[in-house]
């Protein structure tokens, strides 16, 4: 059989001049997964916020973004008779943000490695080798999303029927001082929470190591699964941080994602680094 060449400086992801990456070289050994500890994740963190705030062009840009898309969400369930979907909608972050936020990815490897990190750069992601599997996995998460809000819808229905209260505070007064909502609440999260440990499962490592090696993304996959399996229970606990964040990001009318949303994406890069070796 012959040898693997080596790769040359043209095969190398990055140029120090900031232009389009060359074509990587296939990567054929195995990521090998690290053990990690809950400190990790709280260093993970500070690295992600280290990196929003060192850009303020990516924060202008991104409390543009999620705000507009928040408040665009909120007017299309109050104007159009869709308030049960708010609640769905607001959560299915979760499930659509490591897709989502493989711009930051990009953004804080180049930070990482000393490069040009002008907001230009989270579109660099279109010329990566890995751009088709990144594409087919963001695909799966988007089914996940869409499945999401149909149960929701499902679930909902059959709690209350088709009726929904024109006014949200009869909506929300239904929802909070009726047995039935109190239901819809505690079953939802249920189920909601299943969506989301797959999500986290399949997604904490695939888009990062997709980003970072040309795999493919079956090997993406299964490597994530893999990095959560080493680390269960660390993992949990990074589950329950994004959730608590989420939460709290999407109080004041989805605002504060604004910070939340880039923040976990530059810190999921950086919990990729400790759990895959390089």
């Amino acid at each position: 059989m012959a040898k693997a060449r080596a790769a040359s400086p043209k095969s190398l992801r990055a140029r120090a001049d900031g232009g389009p990456a060359p074509v990587a070289p296939v990567s054929v050994a195995p990521p090998t997964i690290r053990r990690i500890v809950p400190a990790d994740l709280k260093d993970a963190l500070a690295k992600g916020l280290d990196d929003f705030w060192a850009m303020p062009s990516h924060l202008l840009f991104l409390c543009l973004i999620y705000p507009i898309a928040g408040l665009y969400l909120g007017r299309l369930a109050v104007g159009f008779d869709v308030l049960p979907m708010l609640f769905p909608l607001a959560a299915g972050f979760a499930l659509i943000g490591p897709f989502a936020a493989i711009g930051l990815y990009e953004i804080s490897r180049r930070r990482e490695q000393g490069l040009d990190t002008s907001w230009r750069h989270a579109f660099d992601v279109l010329h990566s080798p890995s751009r088709a599997a990144i594409a087919e996995l963001g695909g799966v998460l988007m089914v996940l999303f869409l499945c999401w809000l149909g149960v929701a819808l499902i679930l909902y229905r059959s709690m209350f029927g088709d009726d929904v209260p024109r006014d949200p505070i009869d909506f929300f007064r239904e929802i909070f001082t009726s047995r039935a909502g109190w239901t819809l609440i505690l079953v939802g999260n249920a189920i909601g929470f299943v969506f989301a440990v797959v999500t986290l499962m399949i997604g904490v490592v695939s888009f990062p190591l997709l980003l970072d090696r040309n795999v493919d993304a079956t090997t993406a996959i299964k490597t994530s699964l893999q990095a959560v399996k080493a680390n269960p229970a660390t993992m949990a606990l990074w589950g329950l941080i994004v959730a608590a964040l989420l939460v709290l990001g999407s109080i004041p009318a989805l605002v504060g994602l604004a910070i939340v949303m880039p923040v976990l994406g530059h810190a999921t890069w950086h919990l990729y680094r400790k759990l895959i070796e390089r």
